[in-house]
C-alpha cells in the first residue's frame, strides 16, 4: 500500500467504531478527517467527563488519545478488530477547559511485522 493510501474514509470508520464497540457510545467521538499520515477526532465533553475540580478527567482524555490511534492505524490498514495498544503515555501540560476535546494525529513512523 502506498504510503498516502488510505483504506478506510472518515466515514467508515465511524460506522466501523459504532458497529465493533457500541460500549464508547456515550463518548460521541466524531472523525473530522482522516489521511494515511493521521486524523482529527472531536469528542464533546459534558459533566460526565468531569473530575472533582471541574476539569475533564485523565481517563477521558487518555480515551481520546486511544481512540485516535486506533482510527489512523485503521485508516491505513483497513478494518482490523483486534488491531490493540500496546503502549501509551501522556504528560497532562495544563487544566483543559469544558469544551471540546479535539485530538490531531500525526502518524510519523508506521511498520507492520509479521
Amino acid at each position: 500500500m502506498d504510503a498516502r493510501t488510505t483504506a478506510m474514509t472518515a466515514d467508515e470508520l465511524q460506522q466501523f467504531l459504532a458497529d465493533e464497540f457500541p460500549q464508547i457510545e456515550g463518548f460521541n467521538f466524531r472523525i473530522e478527517s482522516v489521511g494515511a499520515d493521521g486524523a482529527r477526532i472531536r469528542m464533546p465533553v459534558d459533566h460526565t467527563h468531569l473530575r472533582p475540580g471541574g476539569t475533564v478527567s485523565g481517563p477521558t482524555m487518555m480515551t481520546l488519545a486511544d481512540v485516535s490511534m486506533y482510527v489512523s492505524v485503521l485508516a491505513r490498514i483497513g478494518p482490523v478488530d483486534l488491531a490493540v495498544t500496546t503502549g501509551l503515555t501522556i504528560n497532562f501540560l495544563r487544566k483543559p477547559a469544558l469544551a471540546d476535546l479535539v485530538a490531531e494525529l500525526e502518524i510519523n513512523r508506521f511498520s507492520i511485522y509479521n
